[in-house]
């Protein structure tokens, strides 16, 4: 069975303390917290630079004038696949250094970098009508090493930013404007398509102009992510303690003399000097602050992902997550949408694009139900639900291809149920493995291996997502529905999975997954140090008295007391 996970008394104390201040889930309390919700979003123009990215291409490979530049590399099924999954290669690697480049330069800076590295290969896809399959090979990897990223670092800053009781939904936002990007990258490649018309006269423009409208999002996102906070815990964990608490109180519309805002930082505090303290014990060469210390543990906080049974719980959870919502097929169905229903019996390359644009708008509504609800209702129901669902519509399929696969013209009431079977399984993604894997990876780690553990998951996703681009075209020549009973069964697997090993997370703090875990407190000397942090910041007192106000201070300045006291210890400690 999953891991359930007990905390302490105190535990317990600090998030009922906190659910009663801070109200229940679910759409009311976005409107609550709308000034988050509102940056939440904005960030998630990276979401939409992936979904578009993601899309796009699939109408593009069908068109004859971009037959015409990339030759064999549209004809021969194996280079078509690599065509397509260079960008989820590209992926993988942006995912293998987007946790340092988070960590080291701030969540806000890193989405900056990565944002540039997106532009720059769209530039370079625009010259494949001189240059061919070259631009689009090497212009997709690059745009992919953005991508790939902005996928993992995006959750993150939105998790890092977020109230617990709104998390889920607005990391889920991130989904939201995946689908949402693919549904528009559908609908401009219908509308493209006809430019010159559908055959030999078609014009470049046709699938140059759908490359090239990547660069809006990217350079709205880099203008505006100028403005945008930091991440209130890399704050903290920075040295920056004055303007985390600022931040954080900000994004919650709340004073820094609120009971809330004093609660949640100080859970944040005890969280950050908890592993600050842990790396100086351990490791007290790199306890310096210096920018080499700091390189160097990123490797030590990398490693301590395979040196626990906790974390290695975390890492399997991760990874496997992802694995299963790559092989649900889902990616399939994106890249090859058009050349999917043409196989199921739509005549024409219009008809197959109008079918894929139905695909975008079926995934986009289903999104909505995650983000308003996943807190309220949890990760792991939604995310069962969610795939026997979608292996349902997998068997379904395979069972009228099986039967009708050779006489289309004769059935197409068949494969019409089958074009509808497979926007139902978009459907089942859309509310389910779509954004509940995501906030799973965003939402588990400890504040100090977090962007790593992102990373890991992340690069788990990209890596199976270009596997599946790879063979998918394949599959469907010489598998025919076999391949549809291969993604069903894994899809089935994944529900499996989920039922028994995954722990539930809705509603716990970041801070308290260490608990659900089990990674506080696995040691005597860990469990020590983390009742004298408590203390030393005043946390324990608040939860058990109330408010730090009630406590004899006042508000702010009795916070400002115990965090100095907190501060001049780790001085005397580093000394």
């Amino acid at each position: 069975m999953a891991p359930t996970g007990t905390g302490s008394h105190f535990d317990q104390a600090a998030l009922q303390r906190r659910q009663a201040l801070q109200g229940s889930a679910g759409p009311a309390a976005l409107v609550r917290n709308a000034r988050v919700f509102g940056i939440a979003c904005f960030a998630c123009l990276g979401g939409l630079l992936y979904g578009y990215n993601q899309g796009v291409f699939s109408g593009v490979l069908t068109m004859h004038s971009f037959s015409n530049h990339m030759d064999e590399y549209v004809l021969n099924q194996t280079k078509k696949g690599w065509l397509t999954s260079i960008l989820e290669l590209g992926a993988w690697a942006g995912t293998l250094y987007a946790g340092f480049l988070a960590e080291i330069i701030s969540r806000k800076y890193a989405i900056l970098v990565n944002t540039a590295i997106f532009i720059i290969g769209v530039v370079i896809q625009s010259t494949a009508i001189v240059a061919g399959p070259s631009s689009i090979l090497a212009g997709r990897f690059i745009t992919g090493m953005g991508v790939g990223a902005l996928s993992m670092i995006v959750p993150m800053y939105n998790a890092e930013c977020a109230p617990p009781e709104v998390r889920g939904a607005l990391v889920g936002l991130q989904q939201l404007a995946i689908t949402t990007g693919i549904m528009i990258s559908f609908w401009i490649d219908y509308g493209t398509n006809f430019i010159g018309g559908t055959g030999a006269s078609q014009k470049d423009a046709a699938w140059m102009i759908p490359l090239c409208l990547q660069l809006v999002p990217a350079l709205l996102l880099g203008a505006g992510m100028i403005f945008m906070p930091f991440s209130p815990r890399w704050l903290e964990h920075h040295g920056r303690s004055a303007e985390a608490r600022q931040t954080l109180a900000s994004l919650r519309g709340l004073p820094q003399d609120h009971e809330l805002i004093e609660l949640e930082y100080m859970e944040i505090r005890a969280q950050s000097l908890f592993e600050k303290r842990t790396v100086a014990e351990h490791f007290p060469k790199l306890a310096d602050g210096s920018a080499t210390s700091t390189i160097k543990l990123q490797f030590v906080a990398c490693a301590s992902l395979f040196k626990s049974k906790p974390m290695l719980r975390r890492v399997a959870l991760a990874t496997i997550t992802m694995f299963f919502q790559q092989w649900t097929g889902i990616n399939a169905i994106l890249y090859y949408a058009p050349q999917i229903f043409k196989n199921l019996g739509l005549s024409s390359n219009t008809i197959s694009l109008l079918a894929t644009g139905v695909v975008g708008i079926v995934m986009w509504v289903a999104t909505f139900p995650a983000v308003a609800y996943v807190d309220k209702l949890g990760r792991k129901p939604i995310l069962i639900a969610g795939a026997i669902g979608m292996a349902t519509c997998h068997m379904i399929v395979a069972v009228i291809v099986a039967k009708d696969q050779h006489s289309w013209l004769s059935h197409g009431a068949a494969g019409w149920a089958a074009v509808a079977m497979v926007w139902l399984f978009v459907f089942h993604f859309g509310y389910s493995w779509g954004p509940c894997a995501w906030i799973v990876i965003a939402e588990i780690w400890p504040l100090s291996q977090r962007p790593y553990g992102i990373a890991i998951g992340a690069s788990s996703n990209w890596m199976n997502n270009f596997i599946v681009g790879q063979v998918t075209p394949d599959m469907i020549e010489h598998l025919t529905y076999g391949t549809y009973i291969f993604f069903g069964v894994l899809t089935f697997m994944g529900a499996a999975f989920i039922y028994f090993f995954f722990p539930e997370t809705k509603g716990l703090s970041l801070e308290e997954m260490d608990t659900l875990f089990g990674s506080v407190g696995v040691a005597a000397a860990d469990a020590e140090r983390m009742r004298e942090i408590t203390k030393e910041v005043g946390l324990d007192d608040m939860v058990q008295r109330g408010s730090v106000s009630a406590q004899g201070g006042n508000g702010p300045s009795y916070l400002n007391e115990k965090l100095a006291g907190a501060e001049h210890k780790d001085a005397e400690d580093s000394e």
